[in-house]
This record gives C-alpha cells, structure tokens and sequence, in this order.
C-alpha cells in the first residue's frame, strides 16, 4: 500500500511552522491512541502513520530532504516500526515527549491517557516525603561580620509520638487497598470525550489504607507541633544567602522521609555602617578645628574603637583606609577594608567673641590658604568671559 503524503497526514501545508505542526500532532495523536479507540481495528496503524510523519517533519534535515525526495529519502524498509539511521522511532516514544510523559507520573500524557498507556502501573507506597520549608531569619551586621548560632522555633509536621509514625494505632494495622480507588492510586472522571486521571482523594495516590489508623494523627503518621532547631550562622554571610538545615523540614506520611529546611538570611541595617561585599563604609563628622590644624580622630569599628591619623588641611569627603577591619569574605576568610569618610562641620551658633575672632581669622587667612575657593573662581571667571 503506498504511502500517504506526510503533510496530507498531518493535515498541514508544506510550509507550515513546527508549532503548527505540533499543534496538530497532538490533536491528531489524541484522536487516533489506540487507548482511545479499543474497538477501531485501524486506529493503531493511523496512530503510527501520525507519529512516523511528524517524526520526519519536525526534524530540519528530514524534512528538507523529504520535500526534495519524497519517501525515497529514506530508502527501502524504512516504516513505521524500523530504526536505525534512515529509520523512525516507536511512535509512543514521540507520544510521550510531546505530551511530557517521559519524566514519570503526573504528566498531561498519564492524566489523559492514565498510568497502563505510560507503560504500566507504578509502584506506590503509603510513605510520603516530607515538604520542604522556608523560614527568613533576620541578623544584626555583628553577627553576619562575625558569625553565631540561632535557635529557632517554628510550627512544621512532625512524627506522630503516639504511633511513632506508622499511622496505625498502637504501632500495629492491617494495610488493604483502598476501596475508592480499587488500589491504583487515581481516579477516573471522565470530562466531555476526554477520561482523566487524578491522584485518589482518599488515599493521597499510595493505593492502600490502614484499617486501624492512629488516633492521635488519623492515620498519616505526622502532626502539626512546634520544633526548636539549632542553626549555624557562619562569618561573612551576605543578605539573602539561604542556609540548608538538612532534615528539618515536614516530617513525611507514615515513616516517609523528612523534606529540608531553607533558612534566608536578611541582615538588619546598621545605625553607622553601609555594607559592599566585604567592606564597610561609615561617615565621620570631624570640627573644624581638627581638619584644619590635624590631629588623631578615633572611630568605631565592629570590633571597637580604632585611631587614625588626620592630616592638616583636611576637606570634606576625605576617605581613610583601615585595613581588615570589614567583614571576612565567605569563601576565602580574607578580610575587607573600613573606609572612613569624614565630614567638616561647620558651627552654627557662635559667641560673639568666638565671632570676633573668626572674622579676624578669615581677614588673615589670604586667598593662598583657600586653594579650592582660588581654583573655582578662576574656573568661574573663565565661563564668565
């Protein structure tokens, strides 16, 4: 029997985009699955026909050569079942990328086709993992600079104590397959044409349930209850880095495993320093009379007060450097720089002798000893000429 056009197929013209194509495909490959027509002794071949003809249109070079040749691009022999270099896949392999059953359970391909067309029913167990958690921590600059250990209390799943987590009552209850769902863990509801398949509501998709569930827990082994967790605060910890705390997060369904705990970190702002990477910036207010003459200025640090040398003559906006006196970086340890910016302060309220004497000051100072006044009005007179 000679071969249909791939395009005629598909139901495409030839110069149709791939997302038309799988467009198309889908729709096609929904109406033809054998699963979906047990009574049509010709769906099975109809369903092949669709997957060898998108196979070859959706590959670049395919198609180009099946546009130039036809189907003796691809030489004798070449069908719906053959592989190999000129030959074409198992037509469920394609089903399932295109409709995302490949990875496992819960695709659209198992909620439309149920779990038989992915290749079989899978196995359950009544255990489930835990989830995982996340809980932000808010931190002072010291103890991100410095690192130290939190104790934090938070509401979270924990094993049942009264059933030690089996979620049988007294340790001890006969598991059976559970009545609504005759043990395969979903339920089919039909919708329109279309049967899908969701998880069991009764028993959360694992297929049985317990005869003689806990009191305490009503059969899923876990309850809500409040933990304290110790947690290690490293040194050098930057804002929104998140911390595993392995094991601690919902305890899981009747003995399953217990999600994690992710910790972010957010580093309250600090009333003196701003922080960049591992370096701290502060400003320091300095007198007058201190910029002018020089002389020592002490500071703050995280780790107390530190001295500095200010030389006369100092302006506003001057920056000085003490080294390693900012935060370890968290992969090397190496310590970042402070970086002191100090600020002139001009007094604003004045005795009248303190007056006197300053303008007599000013009146003997000169032009020489204001060198940044002296430059900018050269610079004025030349924009004014």
């Amino acid at each position: 029997m000679a071969k249909r056009d791939y395009y005629e197929v598909l139901g495409v013209s030839r110069d149709t985009s791939s997302a038309d194509l799988k467009k198309a495909y889908r729709k096609l490959a929904v109406q033809f699955h054998p699963d979906k027509n047990p009574d049509d002794p010709t769906a099975e071949d109809k369903f092949k026909e669709i997957g060898e003809a998108y196979e070859v249109l959706m590959d670049d070079q395919k198609r180009a050569a099946y546009d130039r040749y036809g189907h003796a691009a691809f030489g004798q022999g070449t069908g719906p079942s053959a592989r190999g270099a000129g030959g074409f896949h198992d037509p469920m392999d394609i089903f399932r990328d295109v409709f995302g059953g490949g990875g496992g359970g819960g695709s659209i391909f198992e909620e439309i086709f149920g779990a038989a067309a992915g290749g079989g029913r899978r196995q359950r167990s009544m255990k489930r993992s835990g989830s995982d958690l996340r809980y932000d921590l808010q931190i002072t600059l010291e103890e991100a600079a410095f690192g130290t250990e939190k104790e934090l209390d938070l509401e979270k799943f924990g094993s049942c104590d009264t059933c030690s987590g089996s979620g049988a009552s007294g340790g001890k209850g006969d598991v059976r397959s559970c009545p609504t769902c005759g043990g395969a863990g979903q339920v089919i509801t039909t919708r329109g044409f279309f049967q899908v398949q969701q998880t069991c509501p009764a028993c959360g998709g694992s297929g049985e349930t317990i005869t003689n569930p806990c009191g305490g827990c009503k059969g899923e082994g876990r309850v809500q209850k409040t933990s304290r967790i110790k947690l290690k605060i490293p040194a050098g910890i930057s804002e929104g880095a998140r911390l595993r705390s392995s094991g601690n997060g919902d305890a899981g369904m009747r003995g399953g495993g217990s999600g994690d705990l992710y910790v972010v970190i957010h580093i309250k702002e600090h009333d003196i320093f701003e922080r960049d990477h591992s370096d701290l910036y502060c400003e320091v207010p300095i007198p007058f009379s201190l910029a002018a003459l020089g002389g020592d200025l002490v500071v703050p640090t995280l780790e107390g007060k530190a001295s500095i040398k200010v030389p006369a003559g100092t302006q506003t906006d001057t920056a000085f450097r003490l080294r390693d006196k900012g935060l370890p970086d968290l992969s090397t340890g190496r310590k970042g720089d402070l970086l002191v910016n100090v600020q002139v302060e001009v007094p604003t309220k004045l005795k009248k002798e303190q007056e006197a004497k300053l303008r007599e000051f000013a009146e003997s100072i000169g032009e020489e000893n204001s060198p940044m006044r002296e430059s900018f009005i050269e610079k004025a007179k030349r924009f004014f000429k």
